[in-house]
């Protein structure tokens, strides 16, 4: 049982990109297609998984201030970069181990479930729908969806009001700091799973209520 709940869970909010889903290859070659557009060198994936976790202006003003290209080819890139991404969603990505097995253990218990992610919220729903994930969630909600985006925790007090259940009541699933600050600025219980991304830093470093290897696990470590 996770050490701070009081009180059985009544829903999830689960982060999409390195929780749910390995995304990196559609970042890298989203952004290769930018770069290319813009003639600026390619970066390695390594540094495209660093970058990963704030949304796609962060993503992009990162990855243009890397190659060391000047700051108004911002607009250009944001251009090429959606149009790229909207044409290869999912085409690199896969649904990790243990994640269909872990929702439906969830939905057994009777869990509500959300997915809210920094993503663009276009972007977000046609991925989960291509993964066969959709159905399982009664809201999703993309980086664009609130005035700001996790680490705020504006964004999780919206998605538990959306669920109709408090904060408190109401579990985190994450893979890095950003999803563990919202939750916690939030009042919510936080998991973080140990395969992400978490901007290349060990997950285990940041604070949150338990860690695990697989979305299978979660149901586990749960109160009934």
């Amino acid at each position: 049982m996770l050490p701070s709940l009081s009180r059985p869970l009544q829903a999830a909010i689960i982060d999409l990109d390195g929780t749910l889903v390995d995304t990196l290859g559609d970042f890298h070659a989203a952004l290769d297609a930018m770069l290319d557009a813009l003639a600026q060198p390619r970066v390695p994936r390594e540094v495209v998984e660093s970058f990963i976790g704030k949304g796609s202006e962060h993503l992009i003003r990162s990855v243009l201030a890397h190659v060391g290209a000047p700051a108004d080819l911002y607009q250009r890139g944001w251009d090429r970069y959606q149009d790229a991404y909207r044409g290869l969603n999912g085409r690199h990505a896969e649904v990790y181990a243990g994640v269909r097995e872990g929702i439906a253990a969830l939905r057994a218990r009777g869990m509500r479930l959300a997915c809210l992610t920094n993503k663009p919220g276009e972007f977000a729903s046609d991925l989960l729908r291509l993964k066969g994930l959709a159905p399982d969630f009664e809201r999703v909600f993309g980086g664009d969806a609130f005035a700001r985006k996790k680490p705020d925790p504006l964004p999780v007090l919206k998605t538990c009001e959306a669920l109709g259940t408090s904060p408190a009541a109401t579990l985190v699933i994450g893979d890095s700091r950003n999803d563990a600050a919202a939750a916690r600025a939030a009042g919510c219980p936080v998991l973080l799973v140990t395969y992400g991304y978490n901007h290349g830093q060990p997950v285990r470093a940041v604070d949150a209520d338990g860690y695990v290897d697989s979305l299978a696990d979660v149901p586990a470590l749960l109160r009934d």
